[in-house]
Formats: structure tokens, C-alpha cells, sequence
């Protein structure tokens, strides 16, 4: 049975993101409110998270992870990261936007697109995850909770609960949250590339 937390919005109760982090450091899954839409998340070298998140979302080993990161600086441990990347980065994040890029050495091969060797790349512009990332020290593992066969991704959390409730370990709730999910831009080939238009405006990639 899932828990349920209602958070603040915008200052979220730190005795709650400290159980949210904990929850995940003992290799539990989350689902959670971000500046798109929900998202599920943990630790990222969890085997075990994985396959819960690929069991809810219906999808196969070539779904493209993302890591939820605090800031740019964080970026460059785990993403091959060039000047020109680096100032799109600059100019667009925090924000509505996923970035494929090439992953370093520092992830774990498992959660990297298996030919690829690519890791999407975010940092979300939301309170709360902000915190989670701050309180857990080290970035998230997370997908989009877009369950098979919809549209749209899930943004009301007691639906969430409801739906969800014996699969994943803690929903949190901090208001309203959009029903868009980001917009995803490759970055691998040298020329940003669109794979997925949601939220995030395509005008600073000339796109």
C-alpha cells in the first residue's frame, strides 16, 4: 500500500521530503509532481527500480531513462556535455525540457539506451523536486507516468493513488500539476534534434 504526502507547493515541509528521500534510498519508488507532469523516480543504480518502472509504463529495455539533476554542474558527471550543448543547457534550464545525450562512465550501462549509450538529461523547475534532489544528494532515476495506452500522463494524485496504490511505494501531492510532458531534444548528433514536442518552447533550439 502506497503512501500518500501533501506537500507545500512551493515550500515544501522538510520532515516530509526527508521520509520521501529515505523512502528512496531504501530502493523504493516514487511518484511525484514536477513542472511538466507526474513522473516516477528513485535511485538511480537500482536494478530492481527499473523493473518496476518498465512493468507500469508497458515498455522495453530501449525506453530512455532520464536523470533528474539539480543543476548544470551536476550534468557533467554523468553526460558527455561539449561548449556548444553546454550553452543550450545554460540558456533553457530549469525548465520543461528532456535532452539525450551520451552518458559517461559514471552510470550504471543498465539504465542507458542499450545501443546508444544515451541518458535524457533534466533539470525540473519545481519546489519539490528541487528538494527531493537536495535531501537525496545525488540525482533521481525517473520516467514519465504515462501509463500504456494513454495519451496523456497522469496528473491528479489521488488518481495516481488509486491507480497505483500496490505498485509504487509513495505519491506525493502538492497541487495542481500539468498534464504536458516535456519536450524532449536530442543533443548527440551536434544539431539539436526533436524527438518529442510537449511544454518546453522549441524557439531556443531554432526548431
Amino acid at each position: 500500500m502506497a503512501q500518500f504526502f501533501s506537500v507545500h507547493p512551493e515550500q515544501p515541509q522538510p520532515r516530509l521530503i526527508k521520509q520521501a528521500a529515505q523512502i528512496m534510498r531504501d530502493g523504493g519508488l516514487i511518484a511525484f509532481p514536477t513542472d511538466s507532469a507526474y513522473a516516477l523516480g528513485g535511485r538511480t543504480g537500482d536494478s530492481p527500480l527499473l523493473a518496476r518502472i518498465r512493468r507500469i509504463r508497458d515498455v522495453d529495455e530501449r525506453h530512455q531513462f532520464t536523470l533528474l539533476c539539480r543543476d548544470l554542474s551536476e550534468i557533467a558527471t554523468y553526460a558527455r556535455v561539449d561548449n556548444t550543448q553546454y550553452r543550450l543547457l545554460k540558456a533553457t534550464t530549469p525548465g520543461p525540457y528532456t535532452f539525450i545525450l551520451e552518458g559517461t562512465k559514471e552510470l550504471p550501462r543498465r539504465v542507458l539506451h542499450p545501443k546508444r549509450k544515451t541518458i535524457g538529461i533534466r533539470i525540473p523547475d519545481h519546489p519539490v523536486v528541487s528538494a527531493l534532489l537536495a535531501e537525496l544528494g545525488e540525482p533521481m532515476l525517473s520516467s514519465t507516468l504515462l501509463l500504456p495506452d494513454e495519451e496523456h500522463p497522469l496528473t491528479d494524485a489521488e488518481e495516481i493513488r488509486d491507480r497505483l496504490e500496490k505498485d509504487v511505494d509513495l505519491v506525493i501531492e502538492a497541487g495542481a500539476c500539468r498534464g504536458e510532458a516535456t519536450t524532449v531534444i536530442d543533443l548527440t548528433s551536434g544539431v539539436p534534434e526533436l524527438v518529442r514536442e510537449g511544454r518546453g518552447s522549441l524557439e531556443p533550439f531554432g526548431l
